[in-house]
């Protein structure tokens, strides 16, 4: 099942005696998880209640004692196992000697008193193996992917409201803009622009202007706009400013490189058919990185992309063997790439 099931089955109170969690969204997965002890385990009794593994530490038939054991001075149990072994195609540690068969046995005839959680970190489960096999069969297989564009900007809507402030889209946007698509980041600064706002008070787009920084690479994204737009001097400006910051050339340009690139490869599949979603695991960005780079895509030509990254390679190696100043030869790049454009 998909994590907005999962979340709908746990707060309905259909709780699953064994999961398998996966994907690449730490957020909602660690949610998921605190949402199950607070539904299983009262505060009080957390210290009994929750045990920890971790399967490149421990053998699984140290585990599956572990479920098979009553709970002791609680009514219920929540085992929470980090994995990248017995579920994922990574490879088992010489030190730790695992047996599925005795995991796949005790999901056959799981203990009532218990949870047994395993988190898989991974974007995918091995579907080659016959435990992956045997527990997609059921109802405790959860995929916490990254969220849509618009699904992340509702989630920032909601979280204000849930916290008794209002918050417009457009603001959405802009903090989306600024922080990029790192929902723990996220979380955080728009709890403090809650708290900014007061109770019953609006979070507005001066206040995401002023109080929330631009991260490094999202004035990358700003910068390739500028350069786009033919907007030479703010690009400068920017450039200036990320200098302030103590921000490496060779870093910035290891980060332009980045986005040119995946402005390239986004262009190149959106002419072959891909669809958005499809493009973000293909590529490996979020969803909403797709979204913004295949904005910018639309005003380079591909040949224009090419003809930059080129260029790039040249600064690169002509920086890191001090043919030219670093500060300089990236100002020089941004300087002449503003006045040919884009096409």
């Amino acid at each position: 099942m998909d994590a907005k099931q999962a979340f709908r089955e746990l707060k309905q109170g259909r709780i699953a005696p064994v999961y398998v969690i996966f994907g690449t969204e730490s957020y909602l997965m660690n949610e998921f998880v605190e949402r199950l002890q607070e539904s299983l385990v009262q505060p009080e009794h957390r210290d009994m209640g929750i045990v920890r593994f971790d399967t490149a530490e421990t053998p699984v038939d140290q585990i599956v004692d572990e479920a098979e054991t009553l709970p002791f001075l609680v009514p219920s149990k929540l085992i929470l196992v980090r994995d990248s072994v017995l579920f994922a195609s990574g490879k088992e540690s010489s030190r730790v000697e695992h047996r599925p068969e005795r995991l796949q046995a005790y999901m056959a005839q799981p203990l009532e008193s218990t949870v047994l959680v395993f988190m898989v970190p991974h974007e995918k489960l091995d579907e080659r193996k016959k435990l992956v096999k045997s527990v997609k069969s059921g109802d405790g297989t959860v995929s916490f992917s990254p969220l849509h564009a618009d699904e992340l900007q509702q989630w920032l809507l909601k979280r204000a409201t849930g916290q008794g402030r209002s918050m417009g889209a457009p603001v959405a946007e802009e903090l989306l803009r600024r922080v990029g698509t790192d929902m723990h980041a996220l979380a955080a600064e728009t709890d403090k622009l809650c708290l900014h706002a007061g109770a019953g008070g609006a979070v507005t787009l001066d206040a995401v202007k002023s109080l929330v920084p631009m991260a490094t690479e999202q004035n990358v994204f700003k910068l390739t706009e500028e350069l786009a737009a033919l907007r030479t001097e703010a690009a400068i400006t920017l450039y200036y400013d990320l200098l302030k910051q103590r921000e490496e050339p060779i870093k910035l340009l290891a980060l332009l490189v980045r986005q040119f690139r995946n402005m390239l490869y986004v262009k190149e599949l959106s002419s072959q058919g891909y669809s958005p979603q499809q493009m973000a695991s293909q590529i490996g960005l979020h969803p909403y990185a797709v979204k913004i780079t295949g904005e910018q895509a639309r005003k380079f030509s591909q040949r224009r992309l090419a003809t930059l990254l080129s260029e790039l390679a040249d600064l690169d190696y002509a920086m890191k063997s001090g043919r030219v100043d670093k500060s300089l030869g990236l100002e020089l790049f941004l300087l002449k790439t503003g006045s040919r454009g884009a096409s």
